[in-house]
C-alpha cells in the first residue's frame, strides 16, 4: 500500500513541477495545487499509516498500532494554507488577465 502511495506522490510532484514550468498562468495554478496534494501526501506517508483505528481506544493496544495525531494536524493546516495560496493565485490570474486580455505569461513582455 506504502509503494502505491509513493508512486503517486512521485508523479503528482511530476505533473506539478511540469505544469509550474508552463506559460499558461492557469497551469500554474493547478501546478501549486498538484504540489501541495503531493506534500500533504508525503506527510501522512512519513508518519506511517495505521489503519483502522480510532484516536479513543481501549488499554490493551500497543502505542505502536495507534495513529499519530500531529501529521493529521500537519496536514489539515496546510490544506488551509494551501487554499489561502490558490485563492490568492485565482485573483491575481484574474488581474491579469483583465489587464492583458490572455492567459499567456509573455503577454507582460509584449506590453512594455
Amino acid at each position: 500500500m506504502e509503494i502505491i502511495l509513493a508512486i503517486v506522490v512521485g508523479v503528482l510532484y511530476a505533473a506539478g513541477l511540469y505544469l509550474l514550468l508552463r506559460r499558461s498562468l492557469l497551469k500554474f495554478i493547478i501546478g501549486i495545487i498538484f504540489l501541495s496534494n503531493a506534500t500533504n501526501l508525503l506527510v501522512f506517508i512519513a508518519a506511517g499509516i495505521v489503519p483502522g483505528n480510532p484516536p479513543f481506544i481501549a488499554e490493551d493496544l500497543a502505542a505502536r498500532e495507534i495513529p499519530d495525531p500531529l501529521p493529521q494536524a500537519l496536514v489539515l493546516t496546510a490544506v488551509v494554507i494551501g487554499v489561502g495560496i490558490i485563492t490568492y493565485t485565482l485573483a491575481l490570474k484574474y488581474k491579469f488577465f483583465s489587464l492583458t486580455g490572455s492567459d499567456d505569461l509573455d503577454e507582460l513582455k509584449k506590453k512594455d
